[in-house]
């Protein structure tokens, strides 16, 4: 049997057979061999013997040596190997090896051992050092949250905040992995549940750009720039404030969706969406009457697809978590991407992810958090006791009451009450603690009761609790404190009692809402002075409410405060995509004027009846003299509708009513017969 055979059935390849040292030979040429020998002499100190024929058995032994060497270079220390592997003693090899580097570089080298061997070893244990390190840096970011969380971490939330410490986060910190709603639900049933046996399909897949808003699907169409992009306008301060900007084909598509906004159809703006399927505008507007039509599925698909087309052009410079990004609402390129990231966040709050919610309403609030254009303060109160963060609510309001006065706002003044009580109720405080929180619950909301006493009677209505009969004829919480409010606090009340009611409706909350209105009855009766001067405070305030405030009321959809808008705002044309516009808007384009024709859309009856009046003009409309198509088109239609004219008037004149029969001819008919 031949030896390629016998390796076979070993399992063994060729070149794998074991390597004796003694035969280890040098291949070298005469010269070399006897130069390597001149060094090691002369580095021991010894004359090298004169040349001859005869062979030196020093100089073979040398020559082995030296090639052992060579060769030992090339295989591992077992003992560095073991030093690898062992995490824990890496710091002490680390200062093993360089005190061996730097007794080598003191003392003078072996007389047997070439200084090439040794040199070698110096860069090579170098070299193990730095790769300990970043063994060392690697071993904690396996995971792919504390990564994002270390990046999120060094990049840091540079909000300011006049309260905020260091040692805390800030208030409206954004993390990219909250803005998945994946994560929520992964928490909530497990990832199985939420992926399930989802694989991609590797035929006619779409190859999508990664986005941390949305998660691009294989049915939409692929990405392509519109028009649309994202322009650093200044930095001041460590604030960059940036804009969108439309190209000139996006203007002409945003045209023609204006018109076709006009024309009350939606197929024409199902029909612009074919031809671009990445307008922002249209995906709004269509999502809206997809919703209105209840197929919610479509309507948000329409939202994460308007807001994958924003995150493909940001700037490079943007970040969702930096905290010092601003947008202007005033431009109305900026209002599209505020209106996705609000319907985006309310179809995953009424999903079931309020924590996601939570992280999308403080991303839009860190946009513009001075103006609050759609007056996120309304609602992240809500968020943040649905996804149960009581500690975020207690510091947002200790940080932002100094500035921002959120004692005033309704729903500041009741949820923190009501956060205080929840978080006394929890089973892991102690005993203490659960006073403290509970006696500051209670003082808190008996204060928002007596600011706001027209939250109570409403708030038992929709949770459907029958009030007791003192409260209802007392006249504090009686009918007269339903009129007599402002108009502006009688829409933040309904605002906040249409959303949270289904947090107060719990049993132990409602027996403890039950104890601080009697306790706030007992005050009132025996006049405490803090009732009328809350008293002044509300006829002083609250006359009018601002502009945000109506559009978040209108955004909300909530019947009972929408019910409660101003007349001013209620006869306003709503648009979906773009509800109550600011006064003071940065436009940086216009639109340009329509061509009317007077009667182009009218019947041909009704055009032949206006035409018998005597100041009848089909051209009536606005006509400029360099659009000659459409004028070319108008004097058509008037010419046909002068044949019609003609026509009409023709067989008017023609008609010829037959006359009845007369008295004798009867007779003579009748003398006939």
């Amino acid at each position: 049997m031949s030896s390629r055979a016998l390796r076979r059935l070993k399992g063994k390849q060729r070149g794998q057979e074991a390597v004796a040292i003694e035969e280890l030979t040098l291949t070298g040429s005469p010269d070399e061999v006897a130069e390597s020998e001149g060094d090691e002499l002369n580095a021991a100190g010894v004359s090298p013997p004169p040349h001859g024929n005869g062979t030196n058995p020093k100089s073979k032994k040398n020559k082995g040596r030296k090639n052992i060497c060579a060769i030992l270079e090339m295989i591992s220390d077992p003992e560095k190997n073991s030093a690898d592997e062992d995490p824990e003693n890496v710091e002490g090899n680390k200062s093993v090896e360089t005190g061996h580097i730097d007794s080598k570089e003191n003392s003078s080298q072996r007389p047997n051992e070439p200084a090439a061997c040794v040199k070698k070893k110096k860069k090579k244990k170098k070299v193990k050092v730095k790769s300990e390190n970043v063994q060392e840096v690697l071993v904690p970011d396996d995971n792919i949250d504390i990564l994002l969380e270390n990046m999120e971490q060094s990049n840091g939330l540079t909000l300011q905040n006049n309260c905020g410490t260091s040692d805390r986060r800030p208030v409206l910190h954004v993390e990219h992995r909250n803005l998945n709603p994946e994560t929520e639900l992964k928490r909530y049933f497990g990832s199985r549940a939420v992926l399930g046996d989802q694989r991609p399909r590797q035929r006619n897949r779409q190859f999508h750009r990664s986005t941390w808003m949305t998660s691009p699907k294989d049915s939409w169409p692929r990405f392509s720039r519109q028009g649309i992009s994202m322009t650093l306008l200044e930095s001041k301060d460590g604030i960059q404030y940036f804009t969108f900007e439309h190209g000139r084909d996006y203007q002409q598509v945003q045209f023609k969706f204006l018109d076709a906004v006009e024309s009350m159809d939606p197929n024409n703006i199902v029909a612009l969406l074919q031809l671009n399927p990445y307008h922002i505008d249209s995906m709004l507007q269509l999502s809206d009457v997809c919703r209105i039509q209840e197929d919610q599925e479509m309507a948000r698909d329409l939202i994460e697809r308007a807001l994958y087309s924003f995150e493909c052009v940001f700037h490079p410079v943007f970040s969702l978590t930096s905290g010092t990004c601003r947008l202007d609402y005033l431009r109305p390129e900026n209002r599209a991407f505020y209106l996705a990231l609000y319907k985006h966040m309310m179809f995953l709050e009424k999903r079931g992810c309020p924590r996601t919610a939570l992280e999308y309403c403080k991303l839009i609030l860190s946009l513009d958090p001075d103006s609050d254009p759609l007056c996120m303060l309304l609602l992240i109160d809500f968020l943040m006791l649905r996804s149960r963060q009581y500690q975020s609510l207690l510091q947002l309001y200790e940080d932002w009451e100094e500035h921002r006065n959120l004692s005033q706002l309704p729903n500041f003044a009741f949820s923190t009450a009501l956060c205080h009580f929840l978080l006394s109720q929890q089973e892991d405080i102690e005993p203490e603690e659960s006073d403290k929180a509970k006696h500051k619950a209670d003082q808190m909301l008996q204060d928002a009761l007596i600011m706001f006493p027209g939250v109570l009677m409403p708030l038992l209505d929709l949770c459907a609790v029958q009030p007791d009969a003192t409260v209802t004829s007392h006249a504090f919480f009686g009918p007269s404190s339903q009129f007599g409010q402002p108009p502006a606090l009688v829409e933040l009340t309904a605002l906040y009692v249409g959303r949270m009611y289904s947090l107060w409706r719990e049993a132990h909350v409602m027996l403890w809402l039950e104890e601080c209105v009697k306790e706030v009855l007992c005050r009132i009766d025996v006049k405490d002075p803090l009732v009328e001067d809350y008293q002044n405070k509300r006829k002083q305030r609250y006359q009018s409410a601002p502009r945000n405030i109506h559009r978040h009321v209108l955004l909300s959809e909530i019947k009972e405060a929408t019910s409660n808008l101003p007349l001013e705002v209620t006869t306003q044309p709503m648009m979906g995509f773009d509800p109550l516009p600011p006064l003071d808007s940065v436009v940086s384009y216009t639109r340009p004027e329509r061509q009317h024709v007077g009667a182009s859309n009218e019947s041909t009856l009704s055009l032949f009846l206006r035409s018998l009046l005597p100041n009848f003009n089909l051209q009536a409309g606005l006509r400029q003299e360099d659009d000659l198509e459409v004028a070319r088109a108008g004097q058509e239609l008037n010419q046909e509708v002068n044949r019609l004219m003609v026509a009409m008037r023709d067989m008017l004149a023609n008609i010829r009513f037959q006359e009845p029969p007369r008295e004798d001819q009867l007779r003579d008919e009748d003398e006939w017969d």
